[in-house]
């Protein structure tokens, strides 16, 4: 079951019990047992940012069936009083977030702090990580100023091939101007890179 959960796939594992086996398991017979494991995916989206816009995204992500994790290191926005309904809510540091949360194949980066400083070191730990999306708000002026302060500081995770995995700015355009309009372009790309080879 974990070897199955770790490589997202199903597989057939069949026991074959001899009498002799069977003996040693304190069974009285012996006989064959094939179990077919079958993982539940869980498509995981991180939202490191609790303001408007990350509360949208939270909300609207959670009614169309991601489960969600809100990351921000302000008391205020992260809490459950701000996001009652989240999976998870956590208060922690951006620089130390790393060492404090899991990232899988099928989880989803979204960043949305409150500056551009704070999403270049989420961005730094988020590339460290074999996350299905990375995604970060921000005008194409800011990305490109971002992108050249990252590769400036010589990371050798942090090259051109590693932020080409980057989609910012966020979202699919669709002329957004409002926190909730943001939000719609945001999941609505989520939902189309689940979805991706699937129909």
């Amino acid at each position: 079951a974990a070897r199955a959960i770790q490589e997202g796939a199903p597989r057939l594992s069949i026991h074959v019990l001899t009498e002799k086996e069977a003996a040693k398991t304190g069974l009285i017979c012996g006989g064959k047992v094939e179990v077919f494991i079958e993982p539940l995916v869980s498509h995981r989206v991180y939202i490191f940012g609790g303001g408007h816009v990350g509360r949208e995204v939270e909300a609207l992500a959670r009614r169309v069936g991601f489960s969600t994790t809100v990351i921000d290191d302000r008391e205020e926005f992260a809490s459950r009083a701000r996001f009652p309904e989240a999976g998870d809510v956590r208060r922690l540091d951006f620089a130390a977030w790393p060492e404090h949360v899991v990232i899988g194949p099928n989880a989803y980066i979204v960043i949305l702090t409150r500056g551009h400083e704070h999403d270049e070191i989420v961005l730094a730990g988020a590339l460290k990580t074999p996350a299905r999306y990375i995604g970060m708000i921000g005008s194409a002026r800011k990305v490109k100023r971002t992108y050249d302060r990252m590769l400036k500081k010589g990371d050798e995770k942090v090259t051109e091939a590693a932020l080409a995995r980057v989609e910012a700015p966020i979202g699919i355009d669709i002329g957004s101007r409002t926190s909730e309009e943001i939000a719609v372009s945001i999941v609505a790309r989520l939902i189309q890179v689940k979805n991706e080879g699937k129909g």
